[in-house]
């Protein structure tokens, strides 16, 4: 690992922890030539995912995109920040782990949803409506009575 100060090739790890999400790993260092200390973190290589919208086009996959949906989703809603984070993380654990490089956002929207619905009820509507395209009130009450006949 080259240190950032002197640009030295050789250091030594002085400390190794996790981190608090688990992700990666956070290394102390100590350069061997000027004696500094930095740090580092080692994770896991991802592959690109490349998302596939209804149109046929492609963009890289953008995790900012579905928290961003999912906020505004629960705009106004008792749903906290860390509920959110921790479902967009299952979102993307599950599309790593697909081992498909490719995904559409016909399967994004669905992984969504399923993350939502039992965060709030409210909010899982909201998403349904925007992504399914309600075009009317029934198609609209047709969902809301799928959700009345599971409980």
């Amino acid at each position: 690992m080259k240190c950032p100060y002197c640009g030295y090739q050789e250091s030594k790890v002085v400390d190794s922890r996790h981190s608090d999400d688990g992700l990666s790993i956070r290394r102390r260092r100590e350069c061997l030539e000027c004696g500094k200390r930095f740090t580092t973190y080692e994770t896991v290589e991802s592959l690109p995912m490349v998302v596939v919208k209804k149109d046929g086009s492609r963009q890289s996959f953008d995790r900012g995109k579905i928290l961003g949906g999912m906020m505004r989703a629960c705009e106004k809603r008792p749903v906290s920040m860390a509920d959110l984070e921790a479902a967009v993380d299952e979102i993307e654990q599950t599309i790593q782990n697909s081992l498909e490089r490719e995904i559409s956002t016909t399967r994004i929207g669905e992984l969504v949803m399923e993350r939502l619905k039992p965060l709030d009820e409210v909010a899982y509507v909201r998403f349904a409506s925007v992504y399914r395209q309600f075009k009317d009130i029934n198609t609209f009450m047709q969902e809301l009575n799928k959700i009345l006949a599971e409980k």
